[in-house]
C-alpha cells in the first residue's frame, strides 16, 4: 500500500465532507477540488466567474504551499464549470497564474457544484 500523508492548511477552506484538502504519496500530491470559499467564513466568494476563479486559485495556492510547492509545480488541472461559455474567462485568469509550460488540463461542464459555486478545480502537484 502506498504511503499517504494528509496535507492540511487553515489558509484554504476546510473539507466539507470526509476527504482531505490534499494527499501526498511520494513526490505527488493530489489536491481535492477547490471551490470559491473564503477559508475564514466558509462562505462563497464572488458573484461572477472572474471573482470565483480568483478565489479558487487563492485556495489552490494555499494548499500547494502547505504541500511544499507552488502553482508552477502543478502537473494537471481538472476544471469543472457549470457553464462552458465561461471557458474564455477562466483561460484569461489561468494565464495570470501560470507560465509555460502550462499544466495539462481538462475542462468539463457539470450541472451543479457544491454550495452553488460556478467553478471547481482539482489538481495534481509534484514536489
Amino acid at each position: 500500500m502506498a504511503n499517504k500523508e494528509a496535507i492540511q492548511t487553515a489558509e484554504a477552506p476546510a473539507a466539507i465532507g470526509p476527504y482531505s484538502q490534499a494527499i501526498k504519496s511520494g513526490s505527488l500530491v493530489f489536491l481535492s477540488g477547490q471551490i470559491p470559499l473564503d477559508p475564514e467564513t466558509m462562505q462563497l466568494v464572488g458573484d461572477n466567474i472572474e471573482e470565483q476563479t480568483q478565489q479558487v486559485f487563492k485556495n489552490l495556492t494555499a494548499v500547494t504551499k502547505a504541500a511544499g510547492g507552488t502553482l508552477d509545480d502543478l502537473l494537471k488541472l481538472t476544471i469543472f464549470l457549470t457553464d462552458l461559455n465561461e471557458f474564455a474567462a477562466v483561460n484569461a485568469i489561468m494565464a495570470e497564474h501560470f507560465a509555460e509550460p502550462y499544466p495539462a488540463r481538462a475542462t468539463i461542464e457539470v450541472s451543479a457544484l457544491p454550495k452553488g459555486a460556478v467553478i471547481e478545480i482539482e489538481a495534481i502537484l509534484s514536489v
